[in-house]
């Protein structure tokens, strides 16, 4: 019962998940650990971009400030 929050990470360039979460709350972290997911599979090279439909949580700041 209740919500579940899902954070996915996108390629956006080749069109797949590359990084994904599924928490009960809408904490920071699971984020935050599905952009870790992303990271390390892709190992991207220079600079990240990165966009939210939720950036009013506060939390992707701190995404943000993580890349």
């Amino acid at each position: 019962q209740g919500f579940v929050y899902v954070a996915f990470i996108i390629d956006v360039f080749a069109r797949i998940i590359v990084g994904w979460r599924v928490s009960s709350t809408a904490h920071t972290d699971f984020v935050l650990d599905a952009l870790e997911q992303a990271l390390c599979q892709r190992r991207p090279e220079g600079k990240v971009t990165h966009h939210s439909d939720r950036g009013c949580q506060g939390g992707f700041n701190r995404s943000s400030q993580h890349l």
